[in-house]
């Protein structure tokens, strides 16, 4: 059976790493976050380019995507896990030589405990509450942990994709009030904090979306393109449906293609009957409900009907079909599913 190909340009990555790094404060480092199989791009290739972009610090939600970042990366490049160190995670930690974020008093507990002597950081919930230790929390425990010398303080801003947010500001001065005076490294702004301007740089920056080519990094090189083959062309009649449920229907003699991909391959249900496909520079509208396996597509305008059409490139960005399917880039490339063919592009080193 035919199958999607989804083109990854691993030099865009390396490309919006590198101007990442240059929008970030001078002396502040830059890591890459390669969580989420590098946003459904593929982890083990996406970690090399970046580390040989330069990016020598990378960022997981958990310890066994850490592991898998070892493997990729091998030794040397620090590795730190988001969620800490969850129960069981004692041996993936040291075999892997990961760095937990401890996120509350029962993980520091439990990572001093089980590996007294292995690299550690810290989160701290400065307004998101979400993950990491409040203030009061923090307060109690601050003397015995900085004792114990965390390789970083973070936290992580919840509005910083709205630059006029107030709580980017009120988050800032929470971070300032909780970890000025110790002497660590410390880490607040992800892509959109980058973007905020150097107040929120501090020591380290952990670009994620921005290298994928999302928003808010409105200046990323594109990195995605996605065609779809086309399996079949029919002519419909006037009056007759197309698809489940009979959503569309003909009002005129129209051809159909049926291209191969679904919402099993990641594209939602909500692209039905609003998307568009592309032949070069012609739209294609999705036409009926987008299935598992196939989506119907209009092409009587066409002269010729090609072997694929495009539902990302040069004419349509992953946040415009993320706008289309009333979602976010992040959600569409992270369910860009496994029956898609990855195909990677890099120039010859």
């Amino acid at each position: 059976m035919a199958r999607p190909i989804l083109s990854i340009d691993l030099d865009a990555i390396a490309t919006n790493w590198r101007a990442l790094d240059r929008a970030s404060a001078s002396g502040v480092q830059t890591a890459g976050v390669i969580k989420a199989d590098a946003y459904g791009l593929g982890l083990g290739p996406v970690a090399q380019c970046l580390a040989s972009a330069g990016a020598r610090r990378f960022f997981v939600a958990t310890a066994e995507e850490g592991t898998d970042a070892r493997a990729a990366l091998g030794p040397g490049p620090q590795i730190n896990v988001f969620s800490g160190h969850t129960e069981g995670d004692a041996a993936l930690i040291r075999d892997a030589d990961l760095t937990p974020m401890l996120n509350s008093i029962e993980q520091i507990t439990r990572h001093f405990e089980a590996l007294p002597n292995a690299a550690f950081g810290i989160q701290l919930d400065t307004g998101m509450n979400r993950l990491g230790l409040e203030e009061a929390e923090w307060e109690s425990v601050a003397p015995y942990v900085l004792e114990a010398g965390p390789e970083l303080l973070l936290s992580h801003l919840a509005c910083a994709d709205d630059p006029d947010h107030g709580l980017n500001e009120v988050q800032l001065a929470n971070f300032h009030a909780m970890t000025d005076g110790t002497g660590l490294p410390r880490s607040l702004a992800a892509t959109g904090g980058i973007l905020l301007g150097p107040a929120y740089h501090f020591d380290l920056t952990r670009p994620g979306i921005g290298l994928y080519g999302g928003r808010p990094y409105e200046g990323a090189a594109p990195v995605v393109s996605l065609s779809l083959p086309v399996i079949q062309t029919r002519l419909v009649a006037p009056g007759e449906p197309v698809g489940y449920a009979c959503t569309w229907v003909a009002e005129k003699p129209s051809l159909i293609a049926t291209v191969q991909g679904g919402y099993a391959d990641g594209f939602l249900r909500t692209l039905s009957n609003t998307a568009l496909l592309w032949a070069g520079e012609d739209p294609c509208p999705v036409v009926g409900r987008v299935s598992m396996d196939m989506i119907t597509v209009d092409v009587s305008h066409l002269a010729t009907v090609p072997e694929s059409l495009s539902l990302l490139g040069p004419m349509q960005s992953i946040d415009q079909l993320a706008d289309t399917a009333q979602t976010i880039s992040y959600e569409l490339l992270t369910r860009l599913g496994p029956r898609l063919k990855r195909r990677y592009l890099e120039s010859r080193r």
